[in-house]
């Protein structure tokens, strides 16, 4: 991965697009952690998110920032024990709904279901 490229890419948009990324991120974990074939996909899309949080939390409010802090800690757990996670139907379960939870809690963080 060119990380750099992803970086320069990812900080292009304004902060609501990259929090809908990350959201959009956790979503697909949600949906791609069904399927079996999907391990590989679903570790590059944690590295992927913590490195989204990386690069945003430093720009948001304070209350976000904590949020996303949270959040990546709680990817960081998920990485360090993702092949015990994998193996068991019951953590994958939990994995599955956490990260649709954070999906949405960071979609509106966003901003972006707020009419405008």
């Amino acid at each position: 991965m060119d990380w750099n490229a992803i970086r320069e890419r990812y900080l292009s948009d304004d902060l609501s697009i990259r929090l809908g990324g990350l959201a959009a991120n956790l979503g697909r974990i949600k949906s791609f952690s069904a399927k079996e074939a999907s391990q590989e996909t679903i570790e590059g899309l944690i590295e992927e998110s913590k490195w989204f949080i990386e690069w945003t939390a430093r720009e948001a409010e304070i209350d976000i920032a904590a949020q996303l802090v949270e959040l990546q800690l709680q990817l960081a757990r998920w990485q360090h024990q993702f092949n015990s996670i994998w193996d068991d139907p019951a953590k994958r379960k939990e994995m599955i709904g956490q990260s649709g939870a954070w999906s949405q809690r960071v979609l509106e963080m966003s901003g972006l279901l707020q009419d405008k």
